[in-house]
């Protein structure tokens, strides 16, 4: 198991890697949407503009990371 990343190496991550960051942003909004199963598709998408950044930078340690245990397991 490797080591807890911290905010500064994920946010890096994110900036530098454009693989992880669109993969990351995919994972976030995928779990933005399952907690607004009351928003119509279209409200969703004006919802997700605003809070998109703040979830990328909130939930980046969590993203990266999650992104790193899933190329582990492939």
């Amino acid at each position: 198991m490797s080591r807890p990343i911290s905010m500064h190496e994920a946010r890096t991550a994110l900036n530098r890697d454009h693989e992880i960051r669109e993969w990351a942003e995919q994972w976030l909004k995928s779990k933005e949407r399952a907690a607004q199963q009351a928003m119509s598709d279209d409200e969703f998408e004006k919802h997700w503009l605003y809070v998109r950044p703040e979830r990328m930078h909130e939930e980046a340690i969590e993203a990266v990371a999650a992104y790193r245990q899933r190329n582990e397991e492939n």
